[in-house]
């Protein structure tokens, strides 16, 4: 059993590198229309450059699995501002593109809480799927190989039994591109693992285990009855499985919820050691707010603890 590790958006080694440079829209309206041209162009071609030399340090450090940032393009999915963000910038969608795909780097992305498809408002169902096809526009354009955009379930307004049927309804209006692209999610407040297992079987799309919203979402079911399900998901697609793993800031209930800056080992070695019965490759990704720097903290606590065999710095055999 193969298992990859990654993490999101920003390298905590790398100083003064951000892909997510932006600008507020109440700034972005007082300036003259030449100087928003000029400034959303400069922060567009900074990310980019700053894009580039995170996935370069990916590459040098061996981490396979990274997911790019949602505020790549500044006010993209702003429904008072227009501007082109696609051809302008072909060069470089291109040479990002050919520099992940050259080196097999597995890319997705998870549009943030403002995206919910199954809103009772139609304003923000509309804004949801600008938010996807902004998404689906990034990848398409680096030519991402088997993109995948991370989604929850959403609102649970007037009972899951409808906000679910809501979830059908507007999925099935999103063109066919981004069928193909979403996987859904558990989360950590109203839709848990068979929730979503659920929904994803019935959709016919891939689920996305995550394990702390499992911790903080759950009615009593063992997780472990329900992982070869989980990744059985994956079998029409051309990806092995995808989980997400972190470890809560602390046990209260005020901060369970919320991200720890690393990853507690023992917790996930008893995962690992859980799931290992099932033989299956996966990919993790570690969702911890130190970044890289909580991935190979993990790596040196993972080689001391166990005889895991590491074939590189981020990949090891069970």
């Amino acid at each position: 059993m193969k298992i990859r590790l990654g993490y999101v958006a920003l390298s905590k080694t790398l100083d003064n590198i951000t892909t997510s440079s932006t600008i507020t829209y109440t700034n972005y309206k007082d300036l003259s229309d030449s100087e928003k041209k000029d400034k959303l162009n400069k922060i567009i071609i900074s990310n980019f450059i700053d894009l580039e030399s995170i996935l370069n340090y990916n590459i040098k450090n061996n981490i396979h699995f990274y997911r790019l940032t949602s505020k790549l393009i500044p006010l993209a999915t702003h429904d008072k501002v227009e501007f082109e963000y696609i051809n302008k910038y072909k060069e470089y969608y291109k040479k990002i593109g050919d520099l992940i795909n050259s080196n097999n780097i597995r890319i997705d992305t998870h549009p943030d809480q403002y995206c919910v498809l199954n809103s009772t408002n139609n304003d923000i169902v509309s804004s949801s799927i600008s938010i996807l096809k902004y998404h689906k526009n990034i990848l398409k354009s680096f030519e991402i190989i088997n993109p995948i955009i991370i989604l929850h379930v959403g609102s649970s307004v007037f009972g899951k039994e409808k906000s679910v049927k809501r979830f059908i309804n507007n999925f099935n209006k999103l063109d066919k591109d981004l069928w193909n692209m979403i996987a859904l999610e558990n989360d950590d407040k109203i839709y848990n693992i068979k929730d979503v297992l659920n929904l994803c079987k019935y959709l016919k799309i891939p689920m996305v285990l995550d394990y702390h919203h499992y911790i903080c979402n759950n009615d009593g079911e063992n997780l472990y009855e329900y992982i070869e399900e989980i990744f059985n998901t994956w079998n029409n697609t051309n990806l092995i499985p995808k989980i997400h793993f972190s470890s809560p800031k602390n046990k209260t209930r005020k901060d369970m919820r919320s991200h720890h800056d690393y990853i507690n080992v023992d917790d996930f070695i008893k995962f690992i050691e859980s799931v290992k019965i099932i033989n299956r490759d996966f990919d993790v990704m570690l969702e911890a707010k130190m970044k890289d720097d909580a991935l190979f903290r993990l790596v040196r606590e993972l080689k001391y603890k166990t005889n895991y065999k590491f074939i590189d710095e981020t990949t090891f055999i069970v």
